[in-house]
């Protein structure tokens, strides 16, 4: 990838609202969103509920009747469709790859309608191989009917990210795969999103990829309106109404342990400082923290390496490469369940978590999962009784 991708920008609904000719009620009506720059964004429903002409209408391959869609404080209805859909990648169920093309061929279609010379869009289509996890000289001119399900997806997501869009829409990419290509996928879109922060919007009736894989959901209910839109922790832990609820399932506080983010919760914040740190005055800043050690990261906060008041002793000047090397990191997009096998095969009762582009937002400790927990099941109990205080 080039040194700095687009990153993504904020998406806005206003009153949109899709009427089709003869169809009765609004398919979407008078629909309100705000999509964060760099989020995934997840429209969660059961079919007819309006999600995928929701996400059509944002690149208008379905216009809106009325209402206003912004794209990073633009309105779409001022740019030209073919230029507008050119800068908003799209992935659909199947990946939707032109069988008599190779892999290579496929992928360079937008950077070839943009005009790019064919130097560039060779390293482009190896990059993006490289990226979501197929090596070039294998697969670039292969023929789509060659590859698995996954791999057909995966080329599909480097096909919507080729012209490095800032906005990706995806519609049930995931949904014809079996369960575990279809994990693999989504934990490979979430390694994707840290290291790229597009804006994304997921189409999905499934609740457990929607939990898993969106910083924000938003809960439709036909004809075509958002019941609830909150992160996922939220969701599950205080649901907007009985359509919410019985849509999500019966919810228990092993489901909530294997669907919270680490990222949900409150971290340790463990003291941390960089390489050129002076080593004395990191001492004693380690003397008063009181916890005996801290975290060396490099210059993009990323960890490297564990160290303790014994390293620092009689070392003068900057703490260079002194201490013991990081072993693993725990992403803040993993499940505490997830985690919590993470921690048990650690070498160190501290893992640090690692949040967008690999950089350091705290830590985690048994302790602190043990306190998720213990909060989850305070809320669940909040829950219970708010519901049986209602009847």
């Amino acid at each position: 990838m080039a040194d700095q991708p687009t990153s993504g920008v904020p998406i806005e609904l206003r009153k949109v609202t899709k009427a089709f000719p003869g169809g009765g009620e609004p398919a979407v009506r008078e629909l309100d969103l705000d999509i964060p720059a760099g989020e995934i964004v997840v429209l969660l429903g059961p079919s007819g509920c309006g999600k995928t002409t929701t996400m059509r209408m944002i690149n208008r391959l379905i216009e809106p009747t009325s209402g206003d869609i912004l794209i990073g404080g633009q309105n779409s209805r001022g740019i030209d469709p073919d230029r507008l859909r050119r800068h908003i990648g799209y992935v659909i169920q199947q990946a939707g790859l032109f069988p008599h093309m190779t892999v290579a061929a496929n992928i360079a279609q937008v950077p070839k309608m943009l005009g790019w010379d064919k130097q560039r869009i060779a390293e482009r289509v190896d990059e993006l191989l490289e990226l979501v996890g197929l090596e070039p000289g294998t697969y670039r001119d292969t023929y789509p009917r060659r590859l698995s399900g996954g791999q057909q997806q995966r080329v599909g997501v480097a096909r919507a990210l080729a012209a490095d869009p800032p906005v990706l829409l995806m519609d049930e990419p995931f949904g014809a795969l079996d369960p575990i290509s279809r994990e693999r996928l989504q934990d490979e879109l979430l390694r994707l999103q840290d290291d790229l922060a597009k804006t994304i919007v997921f189409v999905t009736h499934d609740v457990d990829e929607a939990l898993k894989i969106g910083d924000h959901i938003a809960v439709m209910q036909r004809p075509g309106h958002i019941v609830q839109y909150a992160r996922p922790a939220e969701i599950l832990t205080n649901p907007a109404n009985d359509y919410v609820e019985q849509f999500l399932g019966a919810g228990s506080s092993m489901r909530l342990l294997r669907l919270t983010k680490v990222g949900d919760i409150e971290l340790d914040q463990v003291l941390y400082a960089s390489e050129d740190a002076d080593a004395q005055e990191l001492r004693a800043d380690i003397e008063r923290d009181g916890r005996g050690y801290a975290l060396i990261t490099d210059g993009m906060r990323r960890p490297l390496r564990w160290i303790g008041r014994d390293h620092l002793e009689g070392r003068e000047g900057p703490v260079g490469a002194t201490g013991d090397a990081i072993t693993g990191t725990i992403s803040h997009r993993m499940t505490l369940q997830d985690a919590l096998e993470e921690l048990l095969n650690a070498d160190t009762d501290n893992v640090p978590v690692v949040g967008r582009r690999q950089a350091y937002a705290g830590s985690l400790s048994l302790a602190t999962v043990q306190n998720a927990i213990a909060a989850i099941k305070a809320r669940e109990r909040e829950r219970r009784l708010r519901r049986v205080e209602a009847q």
